[in-house]
């Protein structure tokens, strides 16, 4: 009789796992356990800002969420005080999120921060530049130096060249670097 209980008991055991919608569920967990840490870094980073914010007695809007394998946050306000001249500010500030996050997940973060949409207004005026390289480099045949602009600002280009089948490469030292647009 013990081991028909077993037996019954394993065979109930056996008929009720095939209920579970255990499909779906792996396909979705590693995109799930890969988001995971990066909306961890942008909750981090997030709560780390609005602190700041509210030390400095400042208004913003907070929002995070991941795109391109990177977590980003971005604080919506009227002002542009946080931006700075050329973005010093908001690249400072991103360096000071980074290392929140650094400092309480245990490992670097990759995290972008964008303030006031400056970040996308200066990744449309980099396309634009990066374009008006593009034509020079193939009406003259000559290479065109843009110039010194951050790494953030270096990809963008790169990214624009690499798209119309020109070669780009970064020349100089920090603070100093900049792109060096050539035909392919």
């Amino acid at each position: 009789m013990t081991e028909t209980t077993e037996t019954t008991e394993t065979a109930e055991v056996e008929v009720e796992a095939p209920a579970v919608p255990a499909t779906p569920a792996a396909e979705a967990t590693p995109v799930a356990q890969a988001e995971e840490p990066l909306e961890n870094e942008g909750e981090i980073a997030a709560d780390y800002l609005e602190e700041l914010l509210d030390i400095a007695d400042l208004d913003g809007d907070i929002d995070t969420y991941v795109e391109g394998g990177r977590a980003h946050v971005s604080i919506v306000t009227d002002g542009d005080q946080l931006v700075g001249a050329n973005g010093e500010v908001l690249d400072a500030l991103q360096e000071l999120a980074r290392l929140a996050v650094m400092t309480e997940a245990g490992k670097r973060s990759r995290l972008m921060l964008d303030i006031a949409g400056h970040r996308d207004r200066r990744r449309k005026e980099l396309r634009a530049l990066a374009e008006d390289a593009i034509d020079e480099v193939k009406q003259t045949g000559e290479a065109v130096r843009l110039s010194p602009m951050n790494p953030f600002e270096r990809k963008i280009v790169h990214d624009v060249v690499a798209a119309a089948g020109l070669v780009s490469e970064s020349e100089g030292e920090e603070p100093r670097r900049r792109v060096v647009v050539r035909s392919a």
